[in-house]
């Protein structure tokens, strides 16, 4: 890994990828989404600060439990600009994200325990598959692939 002098107070791109890990590419989409910043030089070259790569990790640690990108835009920009997350963020939204990891855990385990059922019948029945048509209310009236609203003019033969 490329040494980055401490006083160097800007990473390129390429600096920023070899010290996060993150690739190139998913650096210039993280900057798309708006989860860091860099400003452009008068050659038109990216440069990030160095608090970046405390943002970079902050966001792969968010998306390796599950976090989505938006949620993680969310909580950053509840922060003052620029400023880099602390432990002290992390520990207050990991624990708000805590309730939906767990709810989403519940449902991938409702997710497995369903699997072998589908795959046994093999219908994939949008009537009663709880895996394609999970707690369908409408299907409990009425069955079939495309459900149009009663009295659509799309019921005519």
């Amino acid at each position: 890994m490329p040494r980055i002098p401490q006083t160097l107070n800007e990473l390129t791109v390429g600096q920023l990828s070899a010290r996060s890990g993150a690739a190139v590419s998913a650096l210039h989409f993280y900057e798309a989404k708006g989860l860091i910043s860099s400003r452009r030089t008068s050659g038109n070259q990216r440069r990030f600060t160095r608090d970046a790569l405390r943002r970079v990790a902050f966001v792969r640690a968010a998306q390796r439990v599950g976090i989505p990108l938006a949620t993680i835009r969310e909580a950053l920009a509840e922060l003052p600009d620029e400023r880099t997350p602390n432990r002290e963020d992390w520990a207050r939204l990991s624990a708000a994200w805590r309730s939906e990891l767990d709810e989403r855990i519940e449902q991938l385990g409702r997710l497995r325990d369903h699997l072998t059922d589908c795959i046994g019948c093999g219908c994939l029945s949008l009537e009663s598959c709880v895996l394609s048509n999970p707690d369908d209310i409408s299907g409990q009236r009425i069955s079939g692939s495309r459900l149009m609203p009663e009295g659509s003019s799309d019921d005519r033969p």
